[in-house]
């Protein structure tokens, strides 16, 4: 079964599947553009790494509070609780790794140079406070800082605005609003910002992908991209079209053509 939404499929944000999704967009964001960067350019997928500190409240175990008595005869004696100490509030604290993908693209004529990047937005991107949006943040300035391109996808509805371009700018520009952003940032035109901002009833869109300035961007269609994706992650076969889709919730006027769609198609 295909996508039934003509551009992103909200369901897909479902933090059940974003992971699986979001790996599979971008090795086939890799494979799209392959065929035409080549001989000059070439396409790898690239990986962070990043650990998160999980707490949980768990009940204290008495036995770190006890101790052991010991008897006259040399044994193990009795076990008494220690008096002196308050019970405290126990957090188990783990670290958890996260690896986030993306794909770089690499000029073999010199050297193996960094052109552009290309990253596509995760959860942990767009989470205020969070050690994931701090890296993103941070290796985002950097790439404004150096002659490398930066292209951002945003299939997210949720979170903190995060992609490069500021954000008050972008709301004077696109006061329609919009569900999912796409941006296109050049080097060698730092200032400019190539805006792709879609709502659910929109197809995504082709995009150019800048390589060096005397080379003309490759192409990239997205929606093409989020198509494959679905049909071979086989997502019609679990996800549940009767509930609503993950939040944010939203407007009442958008909720009602996703009704209309999805019973048209028959999934209501």
């Amino acid at each position: 079964m295909t996508n039934p939404f003509p551009g992103m499929n909200p369901y897909l944000e479902d933090r059940a599947l974003w992971n699986d999704f979001h790996a599979s967009v971008v090795i086939y964001i890799r494979n799209a553009l392959q065929p035409h960067l080549r001989p000059r350019y070439v396409a790898r997928v690239e990986e962070r790494v990043y650990l998160e500190f999980a707490e949980r409240e768990i009940v204290p175990d008495v036995a770190l509070f006890r101790r052991r008595r010991p008897d006259s005869e040399g044994g193990g004696g009795v076990a008494v609780l220690e008096r002196e100490c308050d019970a405290p509030i126990v957090l188990q604290v783990e670290e958890v790794p996260h690896t986030e993908t993306f794909v770089q693209i690499f000029d073999r004529q010199d050297n193996m140079r960094l052109v552009t990047v290309i990253e596509v937005l995760s959860p942990s991107n767009k989470e205020a406070h969070s050690d994931g949006r701090a890296l993103y943040l941070r290796k985002q300035r950097e790439i404004l800082r150096s002659e490398v391109n930066l292209v951002e996808i945003d299939l997210l509805r949720g979170g903190e605005h995060t992609l490069a371009v500021p954000h008050k700018l972008l709301q004077a520009n696109a006061p329609n609003g919009w569900h999912y952003l796409v941006s296109v940032n050049c080097w060698f035109e730092r200032a400019v910002y190539y805006l792709y901002p879609r709502t659910v009833r929109e197809r995504l869109p082709v995009i150019p992908i800048p390589l060096l300035p005397d080379d003309k961007p490759a192409k990239l269609d997205v929606q093409a991209v989020v198509e494959q994706c679905y049909v071979d992650g086989a997502y019609a076969d679990t996800i549940d079209y009767r509930r609503d889709p993950p939040p944010p919730a939203f407007s009442e006027d958008d909720a009602r053509w996703i009704d209309a769609l999805l019973r048209e198609k028959g999934l209501r």
